[in-house]
């Protein structure tokens, strides 16, 4: 989860809210410096931290809760909307043909996110071409080549061409047919004349739709000064913060960055190439105070298991039906969306399990698929057929005990209890269904 630290600091203010008897006057100040202490923590400019806080007190105090909130609800949702006020408006990049050219200081991840968003957008049925235009820094087009074998999207580049807007022109021709192009080109370690020359000589050629800044989270609050510069010079249309996964400082990046009014775009929140998000400052802060972000784990779910799966998966579950192929899809999708910790995060469960208790589960999860693999269809189909004798010989074959195999069939009756009582539970379908539909798990 990104900015962790901010994540539980915050949580627990507004669990010391959530346990408050009565909502006061001296609650509402204790809540404010609890706010105050954790904002400055992670970094956040001192004077935003201070208007946040002292507009959160205002609101609580002399806002009247909307007909139906309790005042412990409507002080919830004040700092929620307060913190989604730091943060701006939601750009969204539509997913059609265009150019895109990076541009960043050197040791900000350019390259990375360049075969990140490649992938993103490939993800989405687009095709997209890589341009190696960093004709300074050794090894450049190496790496965007191998990242763009990850990804499997192509690269063009020519090592020991000097002149990075004819690397440009050429790659530009190459991928006329292609629907994205993105655009990597050199960094310097500041900002210095000759970088921006090069960005402005390069622009011309390019011709982008999209300029994206590329910024590391760990800078802190020298995000902004850098983002402005490089705004002021070339006209960037959004920022991607990168490494915001247990960065100290992101908060102090993600505010500085949003005060320049050149928007955040995306977010990299780990070392894959899928840990690239989309951001919306609404649903940040959502998952951010364990609110959950349903629609974010709809997306991640819907690239890693095909439609017509996945629905007809949802009708075998809300039938009430569920055998331990259902179960064995579920893990596997589950596995695919990336480490549990962020699964939960998306459901709001972040701090209910140690990230011991996670990392204990993702291994039994892992051992379960194992077990599962030993049994014959037979057995997937209908699991009440697995006794004594059989036990035996699919943990022989999955090289676990038979206790693991009993713990596995456990697992798969507790779970096929809970979707009974799901199936039959109309309110609670229709709960989930409005929570699907505004995209937030509502406290």
């Amino acid at each position: 989860m990104v900015l962790d630290n901010l994540g539980k600091s915050i949580r627990n203010t507004l669990k010391k809210i959530a346990r408050a008897s009565t909502v006061d006057e001296k609650l509402v100040k204790e809540v404010v410096r609890d706010l105050q202490r954790a904002l400055l923590t992670a970094d956040v400019n001192v004077k935003l931290a201070l208007k946040l806080t002292k507009e959160v007190e205002r609101r609580a105090l002399n806002e009247e809760p909307p007909a139906g909130k309790s005042a412990r609800e409507h002080v919830i949702r004040i700092i929620y909307e307060e913190m989604v006020e730091i943060l701006g408006e939601a750009r969204e990049i539509p997913l059609k043909k265009h150019r895109i050219l990076m541009v960043g200081l050197y040791g900000q991840g350019k390259t990375t996110t360049s075969g990140k968003l490649a992938n993103y957008f490939k993800k989405r049925g687009l095709s997209v071409g890589l341009i190696a235009g960093d004709v300074h820094r050794p090894a450049a087009y190496d790496q965007l080549k191998q990242i763009g074998d990850m990804v499997d999207v192509p690269v063009y580049g020519r090592p020991g061409e000097k002149k990075a807007p004819k690397i440009v022109r050429e790659g530009l021709e190459e991928f006329k047919h292609t629907d994205v192009v993105i655009i990597d080109t050199s960094g310097r370690h500041s900002l210095e004349d000759d970088l921006i020359k090069e960005i402005k000589l390069v622009g011309k050629v390019a011709k982008a739709d999209e300029i994206f800044l590329v910024l590391d989270a760990a800078v802190g609050q020298q995000a902004g000064p850098q983002a402005k510069a490089f705004h002021d010079a070339v006209g960037v249309t959004g920022v991607v913060l990168t490494k915001l996964d247990g960065s100290a400082k992101g908060g102090g990046a993600l505010s500085a960055v949003a005060e320049t009014g050149a928007p955040i775009v995306f977010i990299g929140t780990g070392e894959h190439m899928e840990d690239l998000e989309k951001f919306d400052p609404a649903r940040f802060i959502s998952r951010l105070l364990g609110m959950g972000d349903i629609k974010a784990l709809m997306e991640t779910a819907s690239e890693v298991m095909d439609e017509e799966d996945a629905e007809e998966l949802a009708k075998r579950l809300m039938s009430g039906k569920f055998n331990l192929i259902d179960m064995y899809n579920q893990m596997e999708a589950m596995t695919k969306m990336g480490p549990l910790k962020k699964v939960f995060s998306m459901l709001g469960f972040v701090d209910r399990m140690s990230d011991e208790e996670v990392e204990a589960l993702q291994r039994k999860l892992r051992d379960f698929r194992i077990i599962m693999d030993s049994m014959t269809r037979e057995e997937l189909e209908n699991p009440k057929m697995i006794k004594s004798s059989r036990i035996k010989r699919i943990a022989r074959g999955s090289g676990m005990g038979p206790d693991e195999v009993r713990a596995l069939l456990k697992h798969y009756n507790q779970s096929k209890k809970a979707i009974k009582g799901f199936s039959g539970n109309r309110k609670l379908q229709r709960q989930l269904m409005k929570q699907l539909e505004s995209g937030n798990l509502k406290m």
